[in-house]
């Protein structure tokens, strides 16, 4: 069975069909007869359409020609699945369209379920009960009970404790106090920076990667920066004070995603430092960001961003623990946040963006030649760092300037003013503490869909074919060996 990550065309395995005689000659021997084989079937059921023959070959015929790992997995595993609805749904319109054209011709009834969705989790017990003791010890207290640890749909149950002002004041110390190991971690690994517990803390932690679109991140905090210089200091009072972390690793050739790095220490060197700002903005980048690391940041954060370009992101992950957690989600409808959003429900959430039709259409009309789609404000930005307002950052010069310019390949500027928007709506919210704790209760209790318990089952059932069996519980009191029956032995 074959579990496809990724629906970036440059993110599937290709390998170098000269590396592979080089080192694997036997290998590609055998690619090369079920390539054969199946090219021959391809043939009899699509009788001269060519293109889809060039389509669905194992090898990418050109000057370098390569084996084309993703083709090969799709024609001879029993079960291919996406990891959230909507990537599974653009591998069967977009990227494996071919495939699925090929299997309904050759035997609709046999074939119809070969590609389906498993959509991703992430497991209850490190990501609630190992990083978050303190709401563990919440939900156990609400509920009566610890099953949920094992049954995550049980912590549904806190549902109704969400406006329960004492539930309520025990879910804000919770989080100050999550808050506080947070700032401990950071005066440890981030040197010259003052972050009070007191401020809404704000995360973007994943992989550096222009899909996810950290730099739309750092230029809204760019923005929100100089939104502040510009007000009367009677304003400021009104200005809801946020700490902004950014944190994540880049491939090491990867030269965009380490000018977004540069970029994010770049300004927050500025941020940080600027006393007439104080509190009301701070920008960190946490450095070496681990799945430890990860542990202290996310039971910290009061919201966390997953702004990927709709149609980019199969699924995420760091979206279900955030949520698990309690922490509100401002994010696009792209992989997982669609049906995180059909759990807790979009009024729990911040949702801005274009969704994949209307990113599809308006990359035609930029390739067309539109260019007047960078919004004022943007433009303020992009032109303020250009000119040195943050210090000497030529490097990163030219990946701002191809934005403006039609080289916008993931949207950034066209979501820029729905994604500002929803900061507001953000600031609205936080304002209002009994609604954002509220909007938190329910966010935990309702991701019970999100444990890797219901992912797994739903592998074993429709993947695997592996059948379960409950494992009997020990005896309070285990019996002596002289009592002990011999054939529950291995139990």
């Amino acid at each position: 069975s074959y579990t496809n990550h990724t629906v970036l065309p440059e993110a599937l395995e290709k390998w170098d069909v000269a590396l592979l005689q080089k080192l694997l000659p036997r290998h590609l021997d055998i690619i090369y007869l079920l390539n054969h084989n199946f090219m021959q079937s391809v043939g009899k059921v699509c009788p001269g359409n060519w293109d889809i023959m060039r389509n669905l070959s194992f090898i990418e015929e050109g000057e370098s020609k390569k084996v084309r790992m993703a083709n090969m997995c799709v024609a001879i595993c029993h079960k291919v699945n996406g990891v959230a609805a909507l990537h599974s749904e653009i591998l069967k319109k977009s990227l494996f369209k071919d495939f699925v054209e090929y299997f309904n011709k050759l035997d609709y009834n046999k074939y119809k379920d070969k590609l389906i969705n498993i959509t991703n989790g992430v497991t209850p017990r490190r990501w609630v009960v190992c990083a978050n003791p303190i709401m563990t010890s919440i939900i156990t207290k609400k509920v009566g009970h610890s099953d949920w640890i094992i049954d995550y749909e049980k912590a549904r149950d806190l549902e109704k404790f969400a406006k329960d002002p004492e539930t309520q004041q025990e879910w804000a110390e919770m989080k100050k106090s999550n808050k506080m190991r947070l700032i401990k971690w950071v005066k440890a690994n981030v040197p010259n920076v003052d972050i009070q517990p007191d401020v809404m803390f704000d995360v973007l932690v994943k992989r550096i990667h222009e899909y996810k679109r950290q730099l739309m991140n750092v230029l809204y905090v760019a923005h929100r920066y100089l939104w502040i210089k510009e007000m009367k200091p009677q304003d400021r009072a009104n200005v809801v004070p946020r700490a902004v972390f950014i944190g994540g690793k880049a491939a090491p050739g990867y030269e965009n995603a380490k000018k977004v790095i540069k970029l994010v220490n770049a300004i927050g060197n500025v941020i940080n430092n600027d006393q007439e700002v104080g509190k009301l903005l701070k920008l960190v980048f946490l450095p070496n960001y681990s799945v430890s690391s990860a542990q202290v940041i996310i039971p910290a954060a009061d919201l966390s961003q997953h702004i990927s370009t709709a149609g980019t992101e199969a699924s995420g992950t760091s979206n279900m623990k955030f949520a698990m957690n309690g922490c509100l989600i401002i994010g696009t409808l792209d992989g997982a946040n669609v049906e995180i959003k059909e759990e807790i429900k979009e009024e729990n959430m911040f949702i801005f963006g274009a969704d994949v039709n209307a990113i599809n259409g308006f990359k035609q009309r930029m390739k067309d030649g539109f260019r007047d789609y960078v919004p004022g404000r943007l433009k303020y930005v992009i032109n303020s760092i250009i000119n040195g307002r943050f210090g000497n950052l030529s490097e990163a010069h030219a990946m701002l300037k191809a934005l403006m310019e039609g080289a916008d390949q993931y949207c950034l500027c066209w979501d820029f003013d729905s994604y500002s928007n929803a900061q507001g709506r953000v600031d609205a919210c936080y304002k209002n503490q009994q609604e954002w704790i509220s909007k938190s209760i329910l966010s935990t209790a309702r991701c019970g869909k999100f444990s890797t318990d219901r992912t797994i089952r739903e592998y074993a059932d429709r993947v695997w074919n592996a059948k379960s069996y409950s494992i009997p519980k020990p005896n309070a009191k285990p019996a002596s060996p002289e009592t002990q029956d011999p054939k529950s032995a291995d139990c």
